[in-house]
Formats: C-alpha cells, structure tokens, sequence
C-alpha cells in the first residue's frame, strides 16, 4: 500500500505559495486573512502548517476578524500549536489595526480646488521664515491620502527633488497630487524656477500615470494656483 508523504510546511511549498514571499512580491493586500494570519503565528506543527493553524483560529471565529480581535491570549492558547508568543503576536496585530481605524476621520478631505488645497498647506507653509516644499497626495477620487514634505531650505529658496517626490507618490499608491512651496518674502508670483520645476513634474507624472493637479505658491497673506492662472 502506498505510504502518503507527510503534510508540507510552508518552507516546502513553491516560492510563490509561501505568504512571507507573497506578501514581498505582491503586496499585503494579496493575501487572504488566514494568510496574514499564518505570517503571525510563523510555525506550524508537526502535523499542521503554520497556514492550516491560522484557517483553523479563523474558522473558529466564524472567519470573522472582528469576532477574532474580541479574542485573547487565553482563548488563543487553547488551540493545539498556538503557544502563547504565537497568541500574543495576533492579538497585538489586531489591536494595532483598531487603534489605526480609531485614529482615521469618517471621511478624507476631497481635494476638489486650489482653496481646498490652501486650507490643507496653509497651516504647514503660511508662517515659516524658510522654504520648504509640500505634497497633497490623492487617490483616484482626489480624496486626500497623506500630507509629506519633500525638502526644507532657506530664506531665498529650496530644491524639490522630482525622484523624492514621485517616490513618495509611488509609496502612497497615490493617483494624483498638488505641489506646494512657500514664498517667506511673501512674494506670489512664481519664478522662472518654478515654472520649469512644475512642467518638469508634470510630464514625469504623466509617464507615470500620476495627475500633477496644481501647484501653490503660500504666503501669509494669500496663495498663486498654478492651474487657476493656466499654467499646468
């Protein structure tokens, strides 16, 4: 009679199954929930992969990840092969992950114009007694996704790196973006640097299919759009 082989561990699986390896390639949100979880847990069992595990604590909780994180450690620790380090690396997950929901607004800012794009970089850029140079970084739907300064100079002025800022566009997934700079000379018109900076820009985000939307120039006093005045 034939002798089965024994369960594979993950190790033993092809390079593009294992989670870890998955999850580098391409990206956390390809993985199932019993995938991420098995990342956690790290290790099986003699019997069970480490995969096999995390299915097994999901179905428990109905694989539902709200009733998982109303789960602790001792709950955890009564599955066989889920010690306690293993149990104490979910439920840090899943609380990290409700105090991240806690911490979001109900609703993003739409960055729908170049007033709403002031009223976001008003606060960064209005005062300083230096340049420095902003992003508004948007989805799709010119929801906002983050606020980064890109570099920081002096009085007369600061460098804007475009390999720094659509690096920084990539890593946000972002579809579309605002330039921003303050002027602490209070000056709105642009200069012939700007201008070069803000074409240069745009034609790198059209190659890579980022929306360089506006540039705002910020005193204390007011703000230049530069697609207001026609100039993207």
């Amino acid at each position: 009679m034939e002798t089965l082989p024994d369960k594979l561990s993950i190790r033993d699986w092809a390079r593009d199954d294992r989670p870890r390896e998955k999850l580098m390639q391409h990206g956390a949100q390809t993985l199932s929930d019993a995938e991420l979880i098995a990342i956690l847990i790290r290790s099986g069992t003699t019997r069970e992969s480490a995969l096999d595990l995390a299915k097994k604590v999901l179905a428990a909780a109905g694989n539902d990840l709200h009733r998982l994180g109303r789960l602790g450690v001792a709950d955890l620790t009564r599955f066989k092969g889920m010690g306690e380090a293993k149990a104490i690396s979910i439920v840090a997950a899943l609380e990290l992950g409700r105090r991240r929901r806690a911490m979001e607004p109900a609703e993003r800012e739409l960055v729908a114009s170049s007033a709403v794009a002031h009223e976001l970089l008003r606060p960064l850029l209005g005062d300083l007694p230096h340049e420095e140079f902003w992003l508004l970084l948007m989805d799709r739907g010119n929801r906002l996704l983050d606020r980064c300064r890109v570099s920081r100079g002096g009085l007369h002025g600061t460098v804007a790196d475009p390999k720094v800022i659509f690096k920084e566009a990539l890593d946000r997934r972002a579809s579309a973006l605002v330039l921003g700079h303050n002027h602490p000379s209070g000056q709105l018109r642009p200069s012939e640097e700007d201008i070069a900076l803000t074409r240069k820009l745009v034609e790198g985000g059209r190659l890579l299919e980022i929306a360089v939307q506006d540039h705002l120039i910020v005193t204390s006093g007011g703000y230049f759009s530069f697609a207001d005045n026609g100039m993207m």
